[in-house]
């Protein structure tokens, strides 16, 4: 599974309540929710993303509540994947649960700039600057993380198998 797009980058402890704050939590319909995806702390964040591409965070990205709809509005806003430092582990898996690619890179913030294109091998492990030429290691997602992430999320993921 790869994954290609321009970053578009944030700091450390980036929590649940500015990527998607309480006041749009009422909403029900994911592709309306994705329009409100980092609104507490970029209202720039869809012209900047433009249409599709990779978060690349610091420290304990996801921080904060617990709440689904964070993941869930960052997908459907068109982000591809999240490259952090860290992450918050409910935020991680919540995550996979709903589909968005996440990756740990410690460094992250520190090896990538805003604008530039990441290129990532899920299976492999590899995350590609294109832009700069450099690659970098990380622990490949397993096999069957990789196939709910390829299944649209956890509930499709079961649906599938359900049926199968």
């Amino acid at each position: 599974m790869r994954i290609r797009g321009k970053v578009v980058k944030y700091g450390d402890h980036i929590n649940t309540d500015v990527i998607l704050p309480g006041k749009y939590l009422g909403i029900t319909d994911h592709k309306e929710l994705g329009k409100y995806a980092m609104a507490g702390l970029d209202p720039d964040f869809p012209k900047k993303l433009g249409g599709h591409g990779i978060i690349v965070a610091g420290r304990n990205f996801g921080c904060g509540s617990s709440r689904e709809e964070a993941p869930i509005a960052l997908k459907n806003a068109g982000v591809l994947c999240v490259v952090a430092s860290s992450f918050a582990r409910i935020f991680y898996r919540n995550a996979i649960n709903v589909g968005l690619p996440v990756v740990e890179l410690e460094g992250a913030d520190r090896f990538f700039e805003e604008g530039d294109t990441l290129s990532i091998d899920l299976a492999e492990g590899i995350v590609e600057n294109e832009s700069r030429g450099k690659t970098y290691r990380v622990k490949p997602l397993p096999d069957f993380i990789r196939q709910i992430l390829m299944d649209g999320g956890l509930v499709e993921h079961m649906r599938k198998r359900m049926r199968g």
